[in-house]
């Protein structure tokens, strides 16, 4: 008994077979869309190539956005947009939105924001961090006691010189509540180690509700503060957030709900365009 002979794929089967082969998944979802237009219209074919490419290179584009600010490991989604400014009579909502055109990244200088519990700190923080990642810096979000403990389990298992230079390179890094914590000697010098790696080469987004002047109480090691302060400050914009709380009122939470179901936005200019 004979076996009917199997049907030949057409064209645009083995394209997609293709495209799928490839992993090209912008140019495919176009695909038929673009060679239905080409023939209707009489596109020609170097123009139906250029619109599938021009597709593909977006998606990537999209697609290493979102990986970019989910690599951020951003607690919340707070974005420079949804920073309940009408109610923090602290900032200075001009000096944020310039600070969100991001120069002081392209400068490598640290930006230090220091204020009280509930005072939106880390909200800007975490807004110009995400801005920064979605115009193409890879950056990071670390809780300070976090980042601290990590960096003293690197300790342990000799990892740590492999650990500053990743930190190093992240642009920028974000750490959060940089206040009372519990540090061990080992720590502090981890930490120094890191501020002197990132010193002058990219940028460091640092919250904290201590003054300068009791981080000498922080770290319990003069000499070394006066080193940390004197690398940190030296290109350095610190702002002073002295306002209410926002978590005073259920109406300023709206803000990061609102954000977190904000799909991230893709940059506005070319020039913009940055991979660290």
């Amino acid at each position: 008994m004979m076996r009917p002979k199997a049907t030949p794929l057409t064209t645009r089967e083995r394209l997609h077979a293709l495209l799928r082969e490839l992993n090209l998944k912008g140019m495919q979802r176009v695909l038929d869309a673009e060679l239905d237009q080409a023939e209707r219209d009489g596109v020609p074919a170097a123009e139906v190539v250029q619109r599938l490419l021009t597709e593909q290179a977006s998606f990537q584009r999209e697609r290493a956005m979102v990986n970019r600010v989910a690599r951020a490991h951003l607690p919340w989604q707070w974005t420079i947009d949804t920073f309940p400014f009408q109610q923090q009579s602290g900032v200075n909502k001009a000096q944020i939105l310039g600070l969100a055109g991001l120069d002081f990244v392209r400068r490598a200088e640290n930006l230090v924001l220091i204020g009280g519990t509930g005072t939106g700190k880390t909200g800007i923080a975490m807004g110009l961090l995400r801005q920064a990642c979605v115009n193409g810096w890879r950056g990071r979000f670390y809780n300070a006691q976090a980042l601290l403990d990590e960096l003293y389990a690197s300790l342990a298992d000799r990892t740590t010189t492999r650990l500053l230079t990743a930190l190093s390179r992240m642009q920028p890094l974000c750490i959060d509540e940089l206040g009372y914590l519990n540090l061990k000697p080992e720590q502090v010098n981890a930490f120094f180690r890191l501020m002197d790696q990132r010193y002058g080469r990219v940028s460091t987004i640092i919250t904290t509700n201590l003054e300068y002047s009791a981080w000498y109480g922080l770290f319990d090691n003069k000499p070394l503060v006066d080193a940390l302060l004197d690398r940190l400050q030296h290109h350095c914009i610190t702002i002073r957030i002295e306002g209410p709380s926002l978590r005073a009122s259920t109406a300023t939470d709206a803000p990061a709900q609102t954000a977190a179901s904000r799909a991230p936005k893709r940059a506005t200019t070319p020039t913009a365009q940055k991979s660290r």
